[in-house]
């Protein structure tokens, strides 16, 4: 084996720069005997690598090659299988497991020792050893054969020292002496062991002479052992008495600690009492408050407020394990709930009794306006009726609720409180207020829209003044149908019910009744405004003294003067509620104020049979409101409202619209009679300014321009209908009036939607002026015109214009003969006919006639020029001319046009 290992180093691991250390001869098991080597060896250079590598002969069987290795860090199980017995197989635990046997039980345990070795030395994951003999894990050095392999691990391992300095030149000094050392190193060992066994000599006689020194030396040791004993019975006597005052320190010690821990447990409980004391303890003071304390004053009610909330505490406290079990804590928190139900019930009850005394005192009895009409004809009878109820209705104004308001906030905090704590009871109470305001709401917002209808229906006239107020039984109910029937009543006999825009183009400015117009804007303005603050104003007292504003930090107020020089909050745009307090707002303001929506559509209603341009201004005014509403909160009832109100004004404005374009539609001309400017043009024209004064600035814009585009259609449209079906007067004056009409409109509004249509209408108006003047004016020379459209003809035949003059049929001859036929009085009479005719078919209102005049003055001119270049092209040097000149002819036109 010996032989192999130095063969292997020589020939394997030299090359590699590694030493060989151990080697087992070995098969694998269970399979054919194919012996191999297992070698554990490490690297020369540092770092130290090591491994273990499988090495086996060649086929050939002349040398060794290298077949595998493994890392020894890879290695994490080495199985002897057993510990007791001599076995000569073990198993390797690397990647997979490698099953040996090895050829002698010697070699594999040398191996194995070797394998711990190397492990304890360079690894630090250490491999595990199962079924492996302790004796084999002990840096022992085996005998025989084995001596000499692991023998030479352990000096290569552990042994091994390098010599020092002086240890060099003693080793260098003694080879000096002997010439032979490296020649003969045999006799220089042999001389080396002979001196020492000299030397050895020499110390066993000096031992043996200093044996005098010995025995003195044994006798102090026993003279010493004896004080050591004395020493010992000593220290045990001293122990003996130690021991008496330890067992007293240690019942001292005991007692401290006792002592200890009842001080402790004293300081906790102490802690804990004065814990419950601090915390659970409710004065006598806050306890007669909540029993009896006044609900009516302020101080009472500032000192239930905080009795209220020194409840609370105490019921929030935050107990810790095991007071709930004390006697006292149950007897309080008994005595609190006591309390808690006590003082709700004498708070819901109060409350209660408020709301039936405040809603007593803002509703007593309010005649209505109808029944205080009534009540004015049966007491004076004669009296003048119209005055006494436009004196009571002089003032359109809604009760402000704000001494109710200022009143019940005060119980504000004892409402949290409630919520916070009877919940049952706080919604019976929201219940009740809403109830109550829900009917005082009812009746006042009634009121005010019944007034607010009589107003409306005041501002529309008959033949003989102020209409509605009396009729010719004496009577007039306030019902809201009545008020309505006694609109549209009135609106009849006005204007049929309706404004359109066939009757503002023949009606007078005072016809328009402008006035009326602006004083229902002011009244629908008013209702608005009187509407917006007490909606706020209902919805912030709601979210206050109910406390269904949860984050009050991002809901900041801003502070707003009554008139009557009181201060309430209004709601921001900041204002955040949870999802439950949303909803309880929203469903509270519903209730409360139901029967605002109906009156607003039905105020509206009544206003569109007035007169149907009121749903311009009403589109203006609801719109601001809208947008003030979203501005100051998107979410509130008054934002929500008014937007559902706004769909129905715009339904009516798109209704408006579309009734005008309809009549449009219907319109019939008169055929005895020239057309002239068509009413609904004129009707378009006062529509635009009425409608451009009111959208002034206005939010809704974009709905005004969709309007004028879909009217200015209609009107072009029908405007050409009409050009189609005039029989008295012509297609092309018709067009020409209108379109100039609405040219001069879109001209002076300067309506930037319409600037397409304004250049339209003029393209319009100038074609059927050409197409006019060319049509009326025709041919005034008719035969001399004919003779030169034969002159043309030939020389589009291809004769040459200087050989004209060679026809037989258009000689000079004929020439002169066709232009005696029209002397310049002849054409002055003409153009006279001529001139009646476009005035009796041009109308007034429009005043084109001098230009339709001067544009056959142009024509004229036109042909008399043409006339006499074919006469200087085809006729040169004939001396041929008119009749008349350039000149008479502009005389002609000016004389005539003067004449007229």
């Amino acid at each position: 084996m010996t032989a192999i290992k130095h063969a292997l180093q020589r020939d394997i691991f030299t090359p590699n720069d590694e030493r060989l250390l151990s080697i087992v001869n070995v098969c694998k098991a269970g399979k054919k005997k194919k012996n191999c080597f297992l070698c554990a060896t490490v690297t020369t250079e540092r770092p130290v690598q090591v491994k273990v590598v499988k090495v086996k002969k060649s086929d050939k069987g002349d040398f060794y090659k290298r077949q595998m290795a493994w890392e020894l860090r890879d290695l994490t199980e080495v199985d002897a299988k057993d510990a007791t017995k001599e076995n000569p197989e073990f198993d390797l635990h690397f990647e997979k497991v490698y099953r040996w046997v090895a050829s002698s039980t010697a070699e594999k345990n040398s191996f194995i020792s070797c394998i711990w070795k190397l492990n304890q030395r360079y690894l630090r994951k250490k491999v595990e050893f199962v079924n492996v003999s302790p004796q084999l894990l002990e840096e022992s050095v085996p005998s025989g054969e084995s001596q000499s392999v692991a023998g030479g691990d352990e000096d290569a391992l552990d042994d091994y020292q390098e010599l020092n300095a002086r240890e060099e030149q003693d080793i260098e000094g003694m080879m000096e002496v002997c010439e032979y050392a490296i020649s003969n190193a045999e006799a220089f060992a042999e001389k080396l062991s002979r001196e020492l066994q000299v030397l050895d000599g020499a110390n066993i006689q000096s031992i043996m002479a200093s044996e005098k020194q010995v025995n003195i030396l044994m006798q102090l040791l026993d003279q010493a052992l004896a004080e050591v004993d004395n020493i010992e019975g000593k220290l045990l006597s001293y122990e003996e008495m130690l021991q008496s005052v330890k067992e007293q320190m240690d019942q001292i010690s005991q007692s401290n600690r006792l002592i200890q821990i009842s001080n402790t447990n004293n300081g906790k409980l102490l802690d804990e009492i004065q814990f419950l004391v601090n915390y659970m303890d409710l004065s006598k003071g806050h306890i007669k408050a909540l029993q009896e304390g006044d609900l009516s004053s302020p101080k009472g009610i500032e000192a239930c407020i905080n009795a209220s909330e020194a409840l609370s505490q105490c019921m929030n406290v935050a107990l810790k394990p095991g007071h709930d079990k004390l006697m006292a804590v149950k007897q309080q928190q008994l005595l609190f709930s006591d309390l808690r139900d006590t003082f709700a019930r004498r708070l819901t009850n109060h409350l209660n009794n408020v709301f039936v005394h405040q809603f007593n005192h803002f509703s007593h009895f309010k005649m209505t306006i109808p029944q205080f009409y009534r009540s004015s004809c049966l007491s004076l009878p004669g009296h003048d009726q119209s005055s006494t109820l436009s004196q009571h209705t002089a003032e359109l104004t809604l009760p402000k609720h704000s001494p109710l308001h200022r009143d019940l906030l005060r119980y504000a905090k004892l409402m949290e409180w409630l919520k916070n704590t009877q919940r049952e009871k706080y919604e019976g109470l929201s219940r009740t207020y809403v109830d109550y305001m829900t009917r005082l709401y009812e009746r006042e917002i009634k009121d005010f829209f019944e007034v607010a209808k009589i107003k409306m229906a005041g501002t529309s006239k008959d033949g003989k003044g102020k209409f509605g107020l009396h009729g010719s039984s004496g009577k007039l109910t306030g019902s809201t149908s009545s008020l309505n029937k006694l609109a549209v009543s009135s609106s009849n006999s006005r204007r049929s019910q309706s404004s359109s825009l066939l009757d503002m183009g023949n009606m007078s400015a005072s016809d328009l009744d402008v006035a009326d117009r602006t004083r229902f804007d002011k009244i629908f303005e008013q209702v608005l405004s009187e509407l917006e603050p007490l909606c706020l104003a209902e919805q912030d007292f709601i979210t206050k003294f109910f406390k269904l504003q949860q984050n009050p930090t991002l809901a900041q107020e801003e502070k707003v003067d009554d008139t009557d020089g009181t201060v309430h909050s209004r709601p921001t745009s900041e204002h955040r509620y949870s999802i439950s307090d949303k909803d309880m707002v929203r469903m509270m303001m519903n209730k409360i104020f139901q029967s605002i929506e109906t009156e607003l559509n039905s105020l509206i209603a009544l206003g569109d049979k007035i007169d149907s341009f009121n749903s311009l201004y009403m589109l203006v005014k609801m719109s601001y409101h809208v947008w003030t509403a979203e501005n100051v909160d998107p979410a509130s009832y008054l934002s929500t409202t008014l937007g559902n109100v706004l769909v129905t004004v715009k339904r009516n404005f798109d209704k408006c619209i579309s009734g005008q374009i309809r009549q449009m539609e219907e319109v019939k001309i008169s055929k005895k009679s020239k057309v002239g400017i068509l009413p609904f043009v004129t009707g378009f024209e006062e529509f635009a300014k009425l409608a451009e004064a009111i959208f002034r600035n206005a939010e809704r814009r974009g709905d005004l321009d969709k309007a004028y585009i879909k009217l200015i259609r209609a009107v072009f449209h029908n405007v050409e209908k009409v050009a189609l079906e005039s029989q008295k007067t012509p297609r092309d004056v018709v067009m020409m009036e209108n379109f100039h009409h609405i040219f001069s409109t879109l001209s002076s509004l300067k309506i930037s939607c319409l600037e397409a249509e304004r250049k339209e209408a003029k393209q319009k108006y100038t074609e059927h002026l050409q197409s006019y003047v060319i049509n009326s004016l025709g041919q005034p020379l008719e035969k001399l015109n004919h003779f030169f459209e034969g002159v043309e003809a030939r020389v589009a035949q291809g004769v040459r214009e200087e050989e004209v003059s060679y026809q037989l049929a258009f000689n000079k001859q004929e020439l002169r003969k066709v232009i005696k036929e029209y002397p310049g009085k002849e054409v002055k009479k003409g153009l006279d006919n001529l001139y009646k005719k476009v005035d009796k078919h041009l109308c007034e209102e429009e005043n084109l006639l001098q230009v339709v005049w001067h544009s056959m003055q142009d024509e004229f001119i036109r042909q008399y020029k043409h006339f006499e270049g074919l006469i200087n092209r085809c006729y040169p040097g004939s001396g041929i001319t008119m009749e008349f000149t350039i000149k008479d002819m502009l005389e002609y036109f000016s004389s005539i046009a003067q004449s007229h």
